[in-house]
């Protein structure tokens, strides 16, 4: 049996990554999937694109790569919006779908956003969100006057194991576990969409399946209900049985003149050779004081079945804390946790002291039925 051969861009990071999991472990048998390296097919550049998509004539494409948040406006441009035309031109060339993935960045502030919610183009937008919107309203175009065959997902604040960067809801873990967090950095009530990487592969793999009904389509892809960011810093801290960060709200003129402060006081060190930076999460600081709610109703009509729609950031935190605390103590990037992330010693000392704690963790975990069994 010839199987399909299907390219994934940035398999290296979350999405990606979870993604060519997937289709390593779940359709083995019927997909060849590939995953070149940015030394193999660099996104900002064409010919590399162009070579490459000749050389392996897939049936399918994704696109799940994207310049880091802190990146200047010429790699923001090439990575986040001129890679994906030209690899949505090879897709058009080739005659195969494009999934391709987008971000919540390209939406403003507000509750229960549709897909249709976009921001106008400005010069004042970040790299990333401009960046972002401009492939959005190009591969749209494509597809409405010419031969493209694309699916655009939207996705918010991405959780998951095996993130390598430390970035988004991973930067926020990271800051409460290392107790740089002294105070609340939002105010009461504001909540956020947060998507899980988990169910992604499903959802794309459904979609290359049923191209009649998702070709051409933006879809919103998060979980059902928002987060309260404040509850959920609040939540980390319980768990992890910390002193901070404390329930204080700093008001958001309060931090963003910290914000300044600090940015002149980087720049002065730049100036006698020290070369530090800002956690590129701070270019979205307004976000951490405004509302940003996606609807999943244009999700919920199409013929998709969510596989997990009891796991949310809320079941999954125990395990991904002790996923991410155990790979950031091996990397000396955190060393508070060295001892009680003993696996051994960890699970009898939580045992004895917070059983409720490992209740969770194996609820988390999953307590379904082994379907692989059933089939006997």
């Amino acid at each position: 049996m010839n199987k399909k051969v299907g390219v994934v861009i940035g398999g290296s990071g979350l999405i990606g990554g979870t993604i060519v999991n997937y289709y390593k472990t779940v359709h083995a048998d019927t997909i060849d999937i590939r995953a070149p390296s940015s030394k193999k097919l660099s996104l900002r550049e064409e010919d590399d694109i162009r070579r490459y998509m000749i050389e392996v004539n897939p049936h399918f494409i994704i696109n799940a790569a994207m310049a880091n948040l802190g990146s200047d406006g010429q790699l923001a441009y090439e990575v986040n919006y001129r890679g994906p035309v030209n690899l949505a031109r090879a897709a058009a060339g080739l005659g195969v779908p494009l999934i391709h993935m987008t971000s919540a960045a390209t939406l403003p502030p507000g509750k229960n956003l549709t897909e249709q919610d976009t921001l106008s183009l400005r010069p004042n937008l970040s790299n990333y969100a401009k960046s972002k919107l401009m492939a959005e309203k190009s591969l749209h175009l494509m597809a409405r006057t010419g031969s493209l065959d694309y699916s655009c997902v939207r996705l918010a604040i991405v959780y998951g194991a095996h993130d390598h960067k430390i970035q988004g809801f991973h930067r926020l873990l990271f800051s409460v576990a290392d107790e740089s967090m002294p105070v609340l950095f939002t105010k009461k009530n504001t909540l956020h969409s947060y998507t899980n990487a988990k169910k992604l592969p499903y959802l794309v793999h459904h979609m290359l399946e049923h191209r009649e009904e998702f070709s051409g389509q933006t879809f919103n892809f998060v979980d059902r209900q928002p987060v309260d960011l404040s509850a959920l810093i609040l939540e980390i801290k319980s768990f992890l049985n910390l002193n901070l960060p404390k329930k204080i709200y700093v008001p958001f003129w309060f931090a963003t003149s910290g914000k300044k402060t600090l940015e002149i006081m980087l720049r002065l060190f730049r100036r006698v050779g020290l070369k530090a930076n800002l956690p590129p999460e701070l270019i979205f600081l307004d976000s951490f004081y405004k509302s940003q709610t996606l609807s999943i109703t244009k999700l919920e009509k199409s013929s998709f079945v969510d596989p997990y729609p009891w796991e949310t950031i809320h079941t999954m935190l125990p395990e991904l804390i002790y996923y991410y605390l155990s790979r950031w103590t091996r990397e000396n990037l955190i060393t508070t946790y060295k001892d009680k992330l003993d696996h051994e010693k960890s699970v009898e000392d939580i045992f004895d002291q917070d059983p409720q704690r490992l209740l969770d963790l194996v609820h988390a975990q999953g307590l379904n039925a082994y379907s692989d069994l059933s089939e006997n």
